[in-house]
Protein backbone atom coordinates (compact mmCIF):
# COMPACT_ATOMS: atom_id res chain seq x y z
CA UNK A 1 0.00 0.00 0.00
CA UNK A 2 1.25 3.66 -1.10
CA UNK A 3 1.88 5.86 2.07
CA UNK A 4 0.72 9.68 1.95
CA UNK A 5 2.67 10.77 4.44
CA UNK A 6 5.62 12.65 5.53
CA UNK A 7 8.25 10.46 8.37
CA UNK A 8 10.91 13.53 8.48
CA UNK A 9 12.21 16.66 7.11
CA UNK A 10 16.32 17.44 7.33
CA UNK A 11 17.20 20.86 5.97
CA UNK A 12 21.16 21.61 5.23
CA UNK A 13 23.08 24.66 4.07
CA UNK A 14 25.31 25.31 1.61
CA UNK A 15 28.20 24.10 3.16
CA UNK A 16 26.26 20.23 3.84
CA UNK A 17 25.84 21.62 7.74
CA UNK A 18 22.52 20.43 9.17
CA UNK A 19 21.02 23.28 10.16
CA UNK A 20 17.14 21.85 11.17
CA UNK A 21 15.90 18.23 11.46
CA UNK A 22 12.41 17.57 12.07
CA UNK A 23 11.03 14.32 13.28
CA UNK A 24 7.14 13.57 11.98
CA UNK A 25 6.86 9.74 12.74
CA UNK A 26 8.57 6.02 12.89
CA UNK A 27 12.30 6.57 13.27
CA UNK A 28 13.37 7.41 10.06
CA UNK A 29 16.96 7.31 8.52
CA UNK A 30 19.07 9.90 10.58
CA UNK A 31 20.58 12.91 8.88
CA UNK A 32 24.21 12.22 9.27
CA UNK A 33 23.65 8.84 7.23
CA UNK A 34 21.34 9.88 3.98
CA UNK A 35 23.59 13.10 3.36
CA UNK A 36 26.99 11.27 2.54
CA UNK A 37 24.69 8.84 0.68
CA UNK A 38 23.06 11.49 -1.40
CA UNK A 39 26.64 12.94 -1.83
CA UNK A 40 27.76 10.05 -3.30
CA UNK A 41 26.06 10.28 -6.35
CA UNK A 42 27.25 12.28 -9.17
CA UNK A 43 26.16 15.69 -9.70
CA UNK A 44 23.20 16.63 -11.17
CA UNK A 45 21.50 13.88 -8.64
CA UNK A 46 17.86 13.07 -9.20
CA UNK A 47 15.23 14.32 -7.29
CA UNK A 48 14.25 10.50 -6.03
CA UNK A 49 17.23 8.43 -4.50
CA UNK A 50 17.04 4.88 -3.90
CA UNK A 51 19.40 3.52 -0.54
CA UNK A 52 19.13 0.06 0.35
CA UNK A 53 21.63 0.08 2.11
CA UNK A 54 20.42 1.29 5.53
CA UNK A 55 18.29 0.43 7.72
CA UNK A 56 15.63 0.27 6.87
CA UNK A 57 15.41 0.50 3.49
CA UNK A 58 15.33 4.35 2.50
CA UNK A 59 13.95 6.33 -0.56
CA UNK A 60 15.49 10.03 -0.10
CA UNK A 61 13.66 12.80 -2.08
CA UNK A 62 15.27 16.15 -2.29
CA UNK A 63 14.95 19.61 -3.24
CA UNK A 64 18.20 21.75 -3.84
CA UNK A 65 18.07 25.64 -3.70
CA UNK A 66 20.72 27.77 -4.48
CA UNK A 67 21.07 27.81 -1.00
CA UNK A 68 19.56 25.16 0.70
CA UNK A 69 19.26 21.16 0.56
CA UNK A 70 15.81 19.75 1.87
CA UNK A 71 16.03 15.93 2.19
CA UNK A 72 13.09 13.71 3.39
CA UNK A 73 13.43 10.20 3.98
CA UNK A 74 10.69 7.45 3.23
CA UNK A 75 10.85 3.81 4.77
CA UNK A 76 8.01 2.99 3.12
CA UNK A 77 6.20 3.51 -0.46
CA UNK A 78 5.32 7.13 -1.24
CA UNK A 79 3.65 8.70 -3.73
CA UNK A 80 6.92 10.45 -5.24
CA UNK A 81 4.77 13.26 -6.54
CA UNK A 82 3.32 14.15 -3.14
CA UNK A 83 6.52 14.37 -1.29
CA UNK A 84 8.15 16.36 -4.04
CA UNK A 85 4.77 19.05 -4.69
CA UNK A 86 5.32 19.84 -0.23
CA UNK A 87 8.98 20.39 -0.58
CA UNK A 88 8.06 22.90 -3.00
CA UNK A 89 4.89 24.23 -1.44
CA UNK A 90 7.41 24.31 1.82
CA UNK A 91 9.73 26.94 0.03
CA UNK A 92 7.09 28.81 -1.14
CA UNK A 93 5.58 29.16 2.24
CA UNK A 94 9.11 29.86 3.99
CA UNK A 95 9.90 32.30 1.48
CA UNK A 96 6.43 34.27 2.05
CA UNK A 97 7.24 34.32 6.02
CA UNK A 98 11.19 34.62 5.90
CA UNK A 99 11.68 36.57 2.44
CA UNK A 100 13.03 35.51 -0.41
CA UNK A 101 16.29 35.05 -1.25
CA UNK A 102 16.00 31.60 1.17
CA UNK A 103 19.22 31.58 3.35
CA UNK A 104 20.19 29.47 6.11
CA UNK A 105 20.54 32.40 8.50
CA UNK A 106 16.94 33.13 8.00
CA UNK A 107 16.02 29.68 8.97
CA UNK A 108 18.31 29.75 12.39
CA UNK A 109 17.31 33.34 13.32
CA UNK A 110 13.53 32.52 13.18
CA UNK A 111 13.74 28.88 14.17
CA UNK A 112 10.34 29.83 16.70
CA UNK A 113 8.41 30.70 13.48
CA UNK A 114 9.62 28.16 11.29
CA UNK A 115 8.91 25.04 13.80
CA UNK A 116 5.18 26.64 14.18
CA UNK A 117 4.69 26.48 10.26
CA UNK A 118 6.40 22.64 10.17
CA UNK A 119 3.86 21.59 12.92
CA UNK A 120 0.97 23.51 11.21
CA UNK A 121 1.57 22.23 7.65
CA UNK A 122 2.12 18.71 8.40
CA UNK A 123 0.32 16.85 11.49
CA UNK A 124 2.06 13.93 12.68
CA UNK A 125 3.16 13.42 8.78
CA UNK A 126 0.08 14.18 7.57
CA UNK A 127 -0.49 17.43 5.30
CA UNK A 128 -2.86 19.48 6.10
CA UNK A 129 -2.03 23.24 5.66
CA UNK A 130 0.03 24.82 2.63
CA UNK A 131 -1.62 28.06 2.03
CA UNK A 132 0.26 31.02 3.08
CA UNK A 133 -2.54 33.41 3.79
CA UNK A 134 -4.20 30.49 5.78
CA UNK A 135 -0.79 30.07 7.95
CA UNK A 136 -0.63 33.77 8.39
CA UNK A 137 -4.30 33.71 10.45
CA UNK A 138 -2.49 30.48 12.68
CA UNK A 139 1.04 31.38 13.06
CA UNK A 140 2.05 34.13 15.36
CA UNK A 141 5.01 35.51 13.69
CA UNK A 142 7.42 37.99 16.26
CA UNK A 143 6.88 41.76 15.87
CA UNK A 144 9.71 43.76 15.07
CA UNK A 145 9.29 45.49 18.60
CA UNK A 146 9.92 42.18 20.36
CA UNK A 147 12.88 40.78 18.56
CA UNK A 148 14.59 44.26 19.46
CA UNK A 149 13.77 44.03 23.08
CA UNK A 150 14.62 40.25 22.95
CA UNK A 151 17.76 41.08 21.54
CA UNK A 152 18.82 43.38 24.57
CA UNK A 153 17.87 40.77 26.83
CA UNK A 154 14.58 42.18 27.47
CA UNK A 155 10.88 40.42 28.01
CA UNK A 156 9.25 41.29 24.16
CA UNK A 157 5.78 40.66 25.59
CA UNK A 158 6.23 43.66 28.04
CA UNK A 159 2.72 44.71 29.45
CA UNK A 160 3.71 47.91 29.02
CA UNK A 161 3.67 47.32 25.26
CA UNK A 162 0.21 45.10 25.14
CA UNK A 163 -2.86 46.66 24.91
CA UNK A 164 -5.22 46.76 28.59
CA UNK A 165 -5.11 43.83 30.42
CA UNK A 166 -1.09 42.82 29.66
CA UNK A 167 -2.58 40.19 26.94
CA UNK A 168 -0.74 39.46 24.17
CA UNK A 169 -3.91 40.29 21.32
CA UNK A 170 -5.40 36.74 20.24
CA UNK A 171 -4.72 35.38 16.57
CA UNK A 172 -7.30 36.18 14.09
CA UNK A 173 -10.36 34.44 13.77
CA UNK A 174 -10.98 33.52 10.14
CA UNK A 175 -14.95 32.34 11.38
CA UNK A 176 -15.62 36.33 12.52
CA UNK A 177 -15.80 37.28 9.08
CA UNK A 178 -17.15 34.90 7.47
CA UNK A 179 -17.11 31.44 6.24
CA UNK A 180 -13.37 30.26 5.95
CA UNK A 181 -11.25 30.22 3.03
CA UNK A 182 -8.08 28.49 3.12
CA UNK A 183 -6.36 30.61 0.29
CA UNK A 184 -7.34 34.02 1.53
CA UNK A 185 -6.45 36.14 4.75
CA UNK A 186 -9.08 37.40 7.08
CA UNK A 187 -9.83 41.03 7.35
CA UNK A 188 -7.82 42.24 4.46
CA UNK A 189 -7.81 46.57 3.87
CA UNK A 190 -5.87 47.91 1.61
CA UNK A 191 -6.16 52.03 0.90
CA UNK A 192 -5.63 51.17 -3.15
CA UNK A 193 -7.37 48.14 -4.67
CA UNK A 194 -5.54 46.69 -7.74
CA UNK A 195 -5.91 43.85 -9.81
CA UNK A 196 -3.11 42.83 -12.66
CA UNK A 197 -3.23 39.93 -14.50
CA UNK A 198 0.69 38.65 -16.32
CA UNK A 199 0.01 35.29 -18.61
CA UNK A 200 3.80 34.65 -19.48
CA UNK A 201 4.32 31.94 -22.20
CA UNK A 202 7.24 29.64 -23.33
CA UNK A 203 8.14 29.21 -26.76
CA UNK A 204 9.63 25.88 -27.87
CA UNK A 205 9.62 25.09 -30.96
CA UNK A 206 12.31 22.59 -33.55
CA UNK A 207 12.66 23.53 -37.38
CA UNK A 208 14.16 20.78 -39.72
CA UNK A 209 16.81 22.04 -42.07
CA UNK A 210 14.16 23.11 -44.49
CA UNK A 211 12.31 25.22 -42.42
CA UNK A 212 9.64 22.73 -42.08
CA UNK A 213 8.63 23.23 -38.14
CA UNK A 214 9.15 19.59 -36.61
CA UNK A 215 6.91 20.54 -33.06
CA UNK A 216 5.79 23.93 -31.67
CA UNK A 217 4.49 24.55 -28.15
CA UNK A 218 3.92 26.72 -25.61
CA UNK A 219 3.78 26.65 -21.88
CA UNK A 220 1.61 28.87 -20.45
CA UNK A 221 1.31 30.23 -17.19
CA UNK A 222 -1.14 33.04 -15.69
CA UNK A 223 -0.19 34.93 -12.78
CA UNK A 224 -2.42 37.05 -10.74
CA UNK A 225 -1.66 39.68 -8.70
CA UNK A 226 -4.82 40.98 -6.05
CA UNK A 227 -4.82 43.81 -4.02
CA UNK A 228 -8.33 44.65 -2.53
CA UNK A 229 -10.01 44.96 0.55
CA UNK A 230 -12.48 42.60 1.68
CA UNK A 231 -13.50 39.19 0.37
CA UNK A 232 -13.90 39.85 -3.82
CA UNK A 233 -14.93 37.25 -6.05
CA UNK A 234 -14.21 37.78 -9.57
CA UNK A 235 -14.70 36.62 -13.05
CA UNK A 236 -11.50 36.48 -15.89
CA UNK A 237 -13.08 36.00 -19.61
CA UNK A 238 -10.34 34.70 -21.72
CA UNK A 239 -10.83 34.47 -25.73
CA UNK A 240 -8.86 32.54 -28.41
CA UNK A 241 -8.53 32.87 -31.81
CA UNK A 242 -10.90 30.37 -32.85
CA UNK A 243 -13.35 31.65 -30.54
CA UNK A 244 -15.44 30.34 -27.96
CA UNK A 245 -15.77 26.70 -29.64
CA UNK A 246 -12.00 26.51 -29.45
CA UNK A 247 -11.05 26.99 -26.04
CA UNK A 248 -10.83 23.48 -25.18
CA UNK A 249 -8.57 23.10 -28.59
CA UNK A 250 -6.13 25.48 -27.61
CA UNK A 251 -6.33 24.60 -23.14
CA UNK A 252 -4.35 21.53 -23.42
CA UNK A 253 -3.65 19.96 -20.01
CA UNK A 254 -5.06 23.11 -17.72
CA UNK A 255 -4.05 23.36 -14.34
CA UNK A 256 -5.97 25.63 -11.88
CA UNK A 257 -5.06 27.25 -8.27
CA UNK A 258 -8.14 25.62 -6.15
CA UNK A 259 -9.84 28.86 -5.93
CA UNK A 260 -11.10 28.49 -9.34
CA UNK A 261 -14.67 27.16 -9.79
CA UNK A 262 -13.78 23.76 -12.11
CA UNK A 263 -18.01 23.97 -12.61
CA UNK A 264 -18.10 26.83 -14.08
CA UNK A 265 -15.13 26.57 -16.41
CA UNK A 266 -16.60 22.97 -17.77
CA UNK A 267 -19.92 25.05 -17.91
CA UNK A 268 -18.22 27.84 -20.09
CA UNK A 269 -14.73 27.70 -21.29
CA UNK A 270 -12.68 30.26 -20.96
CA UNK A 271 -14.47 31.92 -17.44
CA UNK A 272 -12.45 31.83 -14.50
CA UNK A 273 -14.47 32.03 -11.60
CA UNK A 274 -13.13 32.96 -8.28
CA UNK A 275 -12.05 34.46 -4.58
CA UNK A 276 -7.90 35.35 -5.06
CA UNK A 277 -5.68 34.86 -2.54
CA UNK A 278 -4.44 38.05 -0.95
CA UNK A 279 -0.72 39.25 -2.92
CA UNK A 280 -0.12 37.27 -5.92
CA UNK A 281 -0.60 33.80 -7.14
CA UNK A 282 -0.18 31.59 -10.26
CA UNK A 283 -3.73 31.40 -11.21
CA UNK A 284 -3.45 29.23 -13.90
CA UNK A 285 -1.01 26.89 -15.94
CA UNK A 286 -1.96 25.53 -19.81
CA UNK A 287 -0.07 24.19 -22.84
CA UNK A 288 -0.72 24.71 -26.46
CA UNK A 289 0.10 23.12 -29.59
CA UNK A 290 0.76 25.36 -32.24
CA UNK A 291 0.79 22.69 -34.53
CA UNK A 292 -2.55 20.92 -34.42
CA UNK A 293 -2.27 19.69 -37.56
CA UNK A 294 -1.09 15.65 -37.89
CA UNK A 295 -0.10 16.08 -41.77
CA UNK A 296 3.30 17.39 -41.94
CA UNK A 297 2.67 18.89 -46.18
CA UNK A 298 0.36 20.89 -44.08
CA UNK A 299 3.14 22.88 -41.27
CA UNK A 300 4.73 25.83 -42.32
CA UNK A 301 6.49 28.57 -40.78
CA UNK A 302 4.06 31.11 -41.45
CA UNK A 303 1.23 29.06 -39.70
CA UNK A 304 3.15 30.09 -36.67
CA UNK A 305 3.43 33.71 -36.78
CA UNK A 306 7.17 33.80 -35.33
CA UNK A 307 8.55 36.99 -34.37
CA UNK A 308 12.18 35.69 -35.74
CA UNK A 309 13.27 32.78 -37.50
CA UNK A 310 16.58 31.67 -38.10
CA UNK A 311 18.72 29.55 -41.24
CA UNK A 312 22.26 27.57 -40.84
CA UNK A 313 24.23 27.72 -43.44
CA UNK A 314 27.30 25.36 -43.86
CA UNK A 315 30.61 24.25 -45.91
CA UNK A 316 30.78 27.53 -47.43
CA UNK A 317 33.81 29.13 -49.11
CA UNK A 318 36.40 27.38 -50.92
CA UNK A 319 37.74 25.13 -48.24
CA UNK A 320 34.39 24.83 -47.10
CA UNK A 321 35.36 26.03 -43.22
CA UNK A 322 32.36 29.01 -43.10
CA UNK A 323 28.90 29.09 -41.98
CA UNK A 324 26.81 31.31 -41.50
CA UNK A 325 23.53 32.47 -39.98
CA UNK A 326 20.70 33.90 -40.73
CA UNK A 327 17.94 35.78 -38.29
CA UNK A 328 15.01 36.83 -40.28
CA UNK A 329 12.67 39.29 -38.16
CA UNK A 330 9.29 39.53 -38.57
CA UNK A 331 7.87 42.90 -39.40
CA UNK A 332 5.21 42.57 -37.27
CA UNK A 333 7.67 42.82 -34.24
CA UNK A 334 10.12 45.07 -36.21
CA UNK A 335 9.38 49.17 -35.93
CA UNK A 336 8.22 48.86 -32.89
CA UNK A 337 10.27 50.65 -30.48
CA UNK A 338 9.12 54.08 -31.32
CA UNK A 339 5.67 53.41 -31.34
CA UNK A 340 6.08 51.34 -28.04
CA UNK A 341 7.92 54.11 -26.46
CA UNK A 342 5.26 56.52 -26.98
CA UNK A 343 2.77 54.01 -25.63
CA UNK A 344 5.08 53.54 -22.45
CA UNK A 345 4.78 57.68 -21.95
CA UNK A 346 1.37 58.23 -22.17
CA UNK A 347 0.91 57.69 -18.71
CA UNK A 348 -2.37 57.09 -16.94
CA UNK A 349 -4.08 56.03 -20.53
CA UNK A 350 -1.98 52.96 -19.71
CA UNK A 351 -4.33 52.38 -16.62
CA UNK A 352 -7.80 52.14 -16.25
CA UNK A 353 -10.24 51.09 -13.70
CA UNK A 354 -13.95 49.80 -13.66
CA UNK A 355 -14.63 46.87 -16.37
CA UNK A 356 -11.83 47.89 -18.67
CA UNK A 357 -8.49 45.48 -18.81
CA UNK A 358 -5.83 47.94 -20.51
CA UNK A 359 -2.44 46.52 -21.07
CA UNK A 360 0.29 47.94 -18.67
CA UNK A 361 4.13 47.80 -18.55
CA UNK A 362 6.78 49.78 -19.75
CA UNK A 363 7.09 49.15 -23.32
CA UNK A 364 5.55 47.12 -25.40
CA UNK A 365 1.74 46.49 -26.10
CA UNK A 366 -0.71 44.19 -27.65
CA UNK A 367 -1.05 46.71 -30.72
CA UNK A 368 3.14 47.20 -30.97
CA UNK A 369 4.49 44.21 -29.66
CA UNK A 370 8.26 45.01 -28.86
CA UNK A 371 11.38 42.51 -29.40
CA UNK A 372 14.13 42.12 -27.37
CA UNK A 373 16.89 40.28 -25.57
CA UNK A 374 17.56 38.23 -29.20
CA UNK A 375 20.75 36.34 -28.80
CA UNK A 376 21.28 32.97 -31.47
CA UNK A 377 23.82 30.88 -29.50
CA UNK A 378 25.40 28.09 -31.99
CA UNK A 379 27.10 25.23 -30.38
CA UNK A 380 30.36 23.82 -32.10
CA UNK A 381 31.76 20.62 -32.11
CA UNK A 382 34.81 20.01 -29.62
CA UNK A 383 37.28 19.56 -32.82
CA UNK A 384 36.59 23.29 -33.05
CA UNK A 385 40.03 24.94 -32.41
CA UNK A 386 38.86 28.27 -32.96
CA UNK A 387 36.42 30.17 -34.82
CA UNK A 388 38.10 33.61 -36.38
CA UNK A 389 36.65 36.60 -38.66
CA UNK A 390 33.13 36.64 -37.26
CA UNK A 391 31.13 38.96 -39.50
CA UNK A 392 28.01 40.25 -38.24
CA UNK A 393 25.61 42.49 -39.91
CA UNK A 394 23.96 44.06 -36.54
CA UNK A 395 25.17 43.38 -33.20
CA UNK A 396 28.35 41.87 -31.97
CA UNK A 397 29.25 37.77 -31.88
CA UNK A 398 32.06 36.05 -29.70
CA UNK A 399 33.21 32.43 -29.52
CA UNK A 400 33.89 30.64 -26.39
CA UNK A 401 36.35 27.79 -26.28
CA UNK A 402 35.83 26.66 -22.88
CA UNK A 403 32.12 25.89 -23.53
CA UNK A 404 32.33 25.61 -27.40
CA UNK A 405 29.67 28.05 -28.32
CA UNK A 406 29.10 31.32 -30.52
CA UNK A 407 26.93 33.69 -29.00
CA UNK A 408 25.47 36.46 -31.14
CA UNK A 409 23.72 39.06 -29.36
CA UNK A 410 21.40 41.84 -31.40
CA UNK A 411 20.17 44.77 -29.27
CA UNK A 412 16.82 45.62 -28.92
CA UNK A 413 17.48 49.04 -30.96
CA UNK A 414 19.06 46.89 -33.66
CA UNK A 415 16.31 44.03 -33.65
CA UNK A 416 13.24 47.08 -34.58
CA UNK A 417 14.24 46.70 -37.98
CA UNK A 418 12.11 44.33 -40.43
CA UNK A 419 14.96 42.26 -42.76
CA UNK A 420 17.83 39.62 -42.69
CA UNK A 421 20.51 39.69 -40.05
CA UNK A 422 23.40 37.49 -40.98
CA UNK A 423 26.61 36.41 -39.03
CA UNK A 424 29.32 34.57 -41.01
CA UNK A 425 32.23 32.56 -39.62
CA UNK A 426 35.70 30.93 -40.15
CA UNK A 427 36.32 27.45 -38.16
CA UNK A 428 39.97 26.75 -37.48
CA UNK A 429 40.14 22.54 -36.81
CA UNK A 430 42.69 20.70 -35.44
CA UNK A 431 45.96 20.94 -37.19
CA UNK A 432 46.63 18.75 -40.24
CA UNK A 433 49.44 17.03 -41.29
CA UNK A 434 49.57 20.19 -44.37
CA UNK A 435 49.25 22.49 -41.59
CA UNK A 436 52.72 21.41 -39.25
CA UNK A 437 55.12 20.96 -42.72
CA UNK A 438 54.10 24.64 -43.16
CA UNK A 439 54.72 26.27 -39.52
CA UNK A 440 58.06 27.69 -38.75
CA UNK A 441 59.03 29.72 -35.75
CA UNK A 442 62.15 30.50 -37.24
CA UNK A 443 63.25 30.05 -33.57
CA UNK A 444 64.42 26.71 -31.92
CA UNK A 445 64.70 25.92 -27.89
CA UNK A 446 68.36 25.15 -26.69
CA UNK A 447 67.75 22.94 -23.70
CA UNK A 448 71.49 22.94 -22.45
CA UNK A 449 71.14 26.77 -21.38
CA UNK A 450 67.16 27.46 -21.33
CA UNK A 451 67.16 29.93 -23.90
CA UNK A 452 65.67 30.42 -27.48
CA UNK A 453 68.30 30.99 -30.51
CA UNK A 454 67.40 32.29 -33.88
CA UNK A 455 67.50 29.37 -36.75
CA UNK A 456 69.32 30.47 -39.66
CA UNK A 457 67.99 28.16 -41.89
CA UNK A 458 64.51 29.26 -40.79
CA UNK A 459 64.18 31.55 -42.64
CA UNK A 460 64.50 30.66 -46.11
CA UNK A 461 65.95 32.75 -49.33
CA UNK A 462 64.70 33.10 -52.97
CA UNK A 463 67.10 30.51 -53.85
CA UNK A 464 65.03 27.76 -51.09
CA UNK A 465 61.97 28.98 -51.95
CA UNK A 466 62.46 28.66 -55.93
CA UNK A 467 63.23 25.16 -54.85
CA UNK A 468 59.65 24.00 -53.55
CA UNK A 469 57.44 22.18 -55.63
CA UNK A 470 55.19 23.75 -57.26
CA UNK A 471 51.83 22.86 -56.88
CA UNK A 472 49.40 22.15 -59.92
CA UNK A 473 45.76 23.38 -60.59
CA UNK A 474 44.55 19.96 -60.25
CA UNK A 475 46.56 19.33 -57.16
CA UNK A 476 45.17 22.74 -55.47
CA UNK A 477 41.52 21.59 -56.50
CA UNK A 478 42.27 17.79 -54.36
CA UNK A 479 43.29 19.31 -51.69
CA UNK A 480 40.53 21.92 -51.17
CA UNK A 481 38.39 19.27 -51.62
CA UNK A 482 40.04 16.99 -49.19
CA UNK A 483 39.68 20.19 -46.83
CA UNK A 484 36.13 20.80 -47.32
CA UNK A 485 35.23 16.59 -46.50
CA UNK A 486 37.51 17.62 -43.64
CA UNK A 487 35.80 21.00 -42.39
CA UNK A 488 32.41 19.04 -42.93
CA UNK A 489 32.88 17.38 -39.13
CA UNK A 490 33.22 21.05 -38.06
CA UNK A 491 29.97 22.75 -38.98
CA UNK A 492 27.49 23.33 -36.32
CA UNK A 493 24.57 20.89 -36.19
CA UNK A 494 21.89 22.79 -34.66
CA UNK A 495 21.51 27.37 -33.50
CA UNK A 496 18.51 28.00 -31.00
CA UNK A 497 17.44 31.75 -30.90
CA UNK A 498 16.62 32.85 -27.22
CA UNK A 499 14.52 36.08 -27.14
CA UNK A 500 11.21 37.96 -25.10
CA UNK A 501 8.53 39.60 -26.45
CA UNK A 502 6.25 42.14 -24.38
CA UNK A 503 2.55 42.21 -26.08
CA UNK A 504 2.19 39.31 -27.34
CA UNK A 505 1.59 35.73 -26.77
CA UNK A 506 2.30 32.77 -29.44
CA UNK A 507 -1.00 31.04 -28.80
CA UNK A 508 -2.93 33.96 -29.57
CA UNK A 509 -4.67 34.17 -26.01
CA UNK A 510 -6.06 37.15 -24.61
CA UNK A 511 -7.71 38.67 -21.95
CA UNK A 512 -11.44 39.75 -22.83
CA UNK A 513 -12.81 40.81 -19.52
CA UNK A 514 -12.01 41.26 -15.97
CA UNK A 515 -15.04 41.83 -13.82
CA UNK A 516 -15.87 42.17 -9.36
CA UNK A 517 -19.06 40.86 -8.16
CA UNK A 518 -20.06 43.11 -6.21
CA UNK A 519 -23.49 41.08 -5.08
CA UNK A 520 -21.04 37.99 -4.18
CA UNK A 521 -18.14 40.01 -2.99
CA UNK A 522 -17.76 40.80 0.72
CA UNK A 523 -16.47 43.62 2.65
CA UNK A 524 -15.25 46.07 -0.12
CA UNK A 525 -16.36 49.20 0.61
CA UNK A 526 -18.34 51.65 -0.58
CA UNK A 527 -17.80 52.93 -4.61
CA UNK A 528 -14.56 50.41 -4.78
CA UNK A 529 -13.15 50.44 -8.25
CA UNK A 530 -10.46 48.74 -8.50
CA UNK A 531 -7.36 49.40 -10.76
CA UNK A 532 -7.06 46.62 -13.50
CA UNK A 533 -4.30 45.94 -15.93
CA UNK A 534 -2.88 43.37 -18.21
CA UNK A 535 0.50 42.34 -19.68
CA UNK A 536 1.38 39.32 -21.68
CA UNK A 537 4.68 38.27 -22.66
CA UNK A 538 6.56 35.35 -24.67
CA UNK A 539 9.76 33.94 -23.88
CA UNK A 540 12.03 31.96 -25.56
CA UNK A 541 14.94 30.61 -23.80
CA UNK A 542 16.79 28.49 -26.45
CA UNK A 543 13.38 27.32 -27.36
CA UNK A 544 13.59 27.73 -30.92
CA UNK A 545 16.01 25.51 -32.16
CA UNK A 546 16.88 25.32 -36.18
CA UNK A 547 18.44 21.67 -37.37
CA UNK A 548 21.32 21.72 -39.78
Amino acid sequence: MISSAIEALYIFNQHNDSILEHVYRSRPTSASTVLPLYLAHAAPRPSVIYLPNTNPQTTLFSLVQPNLLFLVPASSDTEPLFVLEFLHRLVDVLEDFLGAPLLASKVEGNYDVVAQLLGEMCDAGSVCNTEPNALRDVVDVPRWVDKLLGGVGLPGSSPALLPSGGLRPPLADPAASGPAIPWRRANVRYTSNELYVDIVETLSVTLAPSGRPLAAFANGSIAFTSRISGVPDLLLTLSVPGGKQAVDKVFELPVFHPCVRLARWREKPGELSFVPPDGKFMLAGYEVNLLPSTDLTTRTIKNLNLPATIEVLTSLGPTGSEFEVRLLISSLFAASLSSSSSLSRSGPASRGSGKSTPFFGGGGSSAAPLLQDVVITIPMPEAVRNITDLRASRGEAQFTPVDNIVEWRISTKAASTAGNATLRCTVIGPLSEDDEENMGTGFRFDAANGEYDEKEDAYQSSTTEAALPVITKEQQEQRDTRKVHMNASLMPSSASASFSVKGWLASGIKVESLNLDLRKSRGLGEGVKPVKGVKYLTVSKKGLETRC
